[in-house]
């Protein structure tokens, strides 16, 4: 069977073509994931983050762009973050590693380092951590993940609020989503609708 072939990025790229290269690039390494809700193919999240980002955002930064569509390569497929450095640079490579979680950890423990990290992130990479949890929390309220139960939805609420205090700084817009999500969001689990932030 042939090697699906991937695209280097190069400093003449047009933008487009930069952020195609990555998008590309993020389709090959999550071709066989599919999202927790059992049914949505993953691509559609690490591209529904950049877009968010640009959309909603105003982010217009094309490296920031490239490392929301590839901040779950180096996480969850077989993608080396010197592959990532060799296909699209220092800058971008930089921003996936200060995104990426380390798997060596339990979940629990990945969630608290995020917490404990995210802190002294740069503004760039708490702007991917902004629309990543924005995707995520919206996504939850689509339609909720195979086994879930209300209590770890609510869970995980909690703590992605703990982790975008620390972002909401660098793009007042995202900031004011999250707010409005945090208040008012609401899902339905099992034919019963839940509040998804509970204090």
């Amino acid at each position: 069977m042939a090697t699906l072939q991937l695209f280097r990025a190069s400093d003449d790229d047009a933008p487009t073509t930069a952020l195609l290269k990555a998008a590309h690039f993020a389709a090959i390494k999550h071709r066989n994931q599919i999202r927790k809700d059992g049914a949505t193919p993953y691509i559609n999240h690490p591209i529904g983050v950049a877009t968010l980002l640009a959309a909603e955002g105003g982010v217009t930064d094309v490296a920031v762009l490239q490392a929301a569509v590839l901040h779950d390569t180096v996480e969850d497929t077989d993608a080396s973050p010197e592959e990532i450095r060799e296909y699209f640079g220092d800058r971008v490579a930089d921003l996936v590693a200060e995104v990426t979680d380390d798997t060596s950890l339990c979940a629990a423990d990945r969630k608290q380092r995020q917490v404990e990290t995210v802190r002294a992130a740069s503004d760039d990479a708490k702007l991917i951590k902004l629309g990543d949890k924005l995707y995520n929390l919206r996504d939850l309220t689509r339609k909720a993940p195979i086994g879930w139960t209300p209590e770890r939805i609510q869970q995980y609420f909690a703590w992605a609020k703990q982790v975008t205090d620390a972002c909401k700084h660098v793009n007042p817009r995202l900031a004011d989503l999250l707010d409005d999500l945090y208040e008012n969001g609401v899902f339905t689990c099992s034919g019963e609708s839940y509040k998804c932030l509970v204090v």
